[in-house]
């Protein structure tokens, strides 16, 4: 049952992806009706938040069950008693889940205004409090201590410092103001810090500011998933190729206990910076990272000095993890999507150039993971079917743990093909809000099976580089 409206899109990217999801392969298969009701599905599924928390715990340095634990009694304490189950995730040894209460439907809203940006908006949905760089407006006379009602401005027109706003905005709960309005819109005010604390969000997850730093990792389930099939192992040399801001490359030297080397490329500094005070946060030191840009990673001769990092020498990875940029269209929540169609076709081919430079990369025997978060299939299912026609060394392999759905039709990939690839797609469960009663009622199976569907629009495929030349 839909809370939010439907994601929007400009114009043109809505025709483009109703011609994707309306494509001739897939209504053959589907039929028209399912095929334009599970579109209709994801739609209004891409503009809620997941039904899940996930947390990553790092086994470097603690164990599953002691996390399960501190966390279940984190969420006790931020949740004043209300007793809400964290969840081992069967074939994920490392996750943790925490089931999302909502949508809360009976929240009385404050006469008391504050609007947010879309992205601080997005956070407040998945359990954070409201930072002040995300807050653009205030009612006029709001005071530090006052109860007041957060909005989203999910179109991006509302002006920052403005008394009020009658534009679209979307209701986030309800929360305190740690700040008047004044302090928050004068010239030398703070500019981070907390601005409303949550208490009543429409929907109810654990914040996690400051929770145990060192030893859990908020990711998206489908996020975790990828570094399992890459499966690095203990002394081997891994490529973590657009690795920002780190949340696998940490997963990686984790699940390869430390032991070898994660090599960490992003082009952009301050996210580069990340990943190293990630890497530092979590105490891993097989992880190296550079600021370089992917397209350019492969040397054609050996060079004179011993620098460790790129560009790189023909087959020096065992395994590489080429988690592309994407037109990241499976985020959850997302309410009013911005790109334009010329920025969604855009990422084709960069995803191209950075396959062909990771195929060269890797040694023969390894293993290449190509994954995005988006929905499309320009830059999943038909990148598997380019790949497997320009790279006749590339194999598709299965992949462990499968717990998404299989790839999408309209590629021409066949049906063996695309049961080889991991699609999480939301749509696959209806949209249902989730309150303490129904939790309380429901079977910790089928609780696990619903957050492997319910979660954000995903894609993995994954390759092996055969031996022959």
């Amino acid at each position: 049952m839909s809370f939010f409206p439907k994601i929007s899109f400009q114009h043109e990217v809505e025709e483009y992806l109703t011609k994707v999801f309306r494509n001739n392969e897939l209504i053959t298969a589907l039929g028209t009706q399912k095929a334009e009701s599970k579109y209709q599905s994801l739609l209004s599924h891409l503009s809620h938040p997941p039904g899940f928390t996930t947390v990553r715990v790092n086994t470097h340095l603690a164990s599953v069950k002691h996390m399960k634990k501190l966390l279940f009694e984190e969420i006790q304490k931020q949740f004043k008693g209300l007793c809400v189950p964290v969840l081992e995730h069967p074939k994920l040894q490392d996750v943790l889940l925490i089931p999302v209460i909502g949508p809360r439907r009976d929240l009385k809203k404050h006469s008391s205004e504050v609007i947010v940006g879309a992205h601080c908006g997005y956070a407040v949905l998945r359990g954070a409090h409201v930072y002040v760089p995300g807050i653009i407006s205030t009612s006029r006379f709001m005071k530090a201590g006052d109860l007041v009602s957060v909005y989203s401005d999910i179109e991006g027109k509302c002006k920052r410092g403005a008394k009020e706003f009658e534009g679209v905005k979307v209701f986030l709960g309800n929360g305190i103001s740690e700040l008047s309005r004044s302090e928050i819109f004068s010239s030398s005010g703070p500019l981070n810090g907390m601005g409303i604390r949550m208490i009543e969000p429409v929907y109810l997850s654990p914040s996690f500011d400051n929770v145990l730093p060192s030893h859990l990792f908020l990711q998206n389930l489908p996020s975790v998933v990828v570094s399992h099939i890459l499966n690095p192992q203990p002394g081997e040399r891994i490529l973590d190729m657009c690795a920002a801001p780190g949340g696998k490359t940490t997963h990686l030297a984790t699940l390869m206990h430390d032991e070898g080397e994660v090599i960490a490329m992003d082009k952009i500094a301050n996210k580069v910076k990340k990943i190293k005070q990630n890497a530092e946060l979590l105490q891993l030191n097989c992880i190296k990272a550079f600021c370089y840009d992917g397209t350019k990673a492969l040397s054609a001769e050996k060079r004179e000095d011993e620098q460790e990092g790129p560009p790189f020498l023909p087959e020096s990875f065992d395994r590489i993890l080429l988690d592309a940029p994407c037109s990241g269209m499976g985020q959850r929540p997302n309410m009013a999507y911005s790109l334009t169609l010329k920025e969604v076709t855009s990422y084709q081919p960069l995803q191209r150039k950075l396959f062909t430079v990771a195929v060269k990369l890797l040694k023969p025997g390894g293993v290449l993971v190509y994954s995005t978060c988006t929905i499309t299939l320009s830059e999943n299912e038909e990148q598997v079917a380019w790949a497997l026609k320009t790279f006749p060394c590339l194999q598709l392999q299965p992949q462990e743990p499968h717990i998404g759905g299989e790839g999408m039709r309209g590629a021409g990939l066949s049906l063996d093909q695309l049961k080889l690839l991991q699609r999480f797609d939301p749509s696959a469960v209806t949209l249902q809000g989730m309150d303490i009663n129904s939790l309380q009622d429901s079977r910790e199976d089928d609780l696990i099976s619903l957050a492997n569907k319910d979660c954000i629009g995903f894609f993995i495929a994954k390759f092996i580089k055969s031996n022959s030349k």
